[in-house]
């Protein structure tokens, strides 16, 4: 990693505001346990038998936004990324995936979940979240995807870190 161009959350603010910020600190942190790696690199596996790899994470969290913004508020049936499934594993194997398939993807879906967010009145504009059956509110899916991000960056420290040595942030 060469530099943390991440803009940290503010200390106050409103609950949507707090939300918004610790979202994309949180994306910039994936982001940036990415940075300067070749595509090799990034498809470098842990350890066996897991195929876990940061290139993974990546096209992973790009079916995570997929899945929780645009199918739970725009289209129900909106086809997963890389399963033709509902099955976000399929996303970690990312042993044929190149840097630019995977952040194309994945910044697209960035850029859906922040406009869908965006437009809502309230965060507790409700949803329909096929796999579970039930609606659900924007503020649900938001504090939801920020814990996957959280759980993921834990994992990214550790990728990286077998990568080249770094200790996380």
């Amino acid at each position: 990693m060469t530099s943390d161009h991440r803009i940290g959350p503010p200390s106050f603010g409103s609950e949507r505001d707090m939300l918004r910020a610790f979202l994309d600190y949180h994306r910039a942190t994936l982001a940036m346990k990415c940075e300067g790696l070749t595509d090799e690199e990034l498809r470098q596996q842990s350890m066996p038998p897991s195929t876990l790899s940061l290139l993974g994470l990546v096209r992973h969290m790009a079916e995570v936004e997929r899945a929780w913004f645009r199918r739970v508020f725009e289209d129900n049936d909106a086809p997963m990324v890389w399963s033709d499934k509902i099955d976000f594993q399929a996303a970690y194997d990312a042993s044929a995936s190149t840097r630019d398939e995977a952040f194309v993807a994945w910044d697209a879906e960035v850029e859906n979940s922040r406009r869908i967010e965006r437009e809502a009145e309230s965060l507790d504009q409700a949803g329909y979240q096929p796999r579970w059956g039930e609606e659900v509110s924007l503020r649900m899916v938001m504090v939801h995807v920020l814990l996957e991000y959280s759980r993921h960056n834990g994992h990214a420290d550790f990728l990286r870190e077998g990568v080249d040595g770094t200790v996380g942030a």
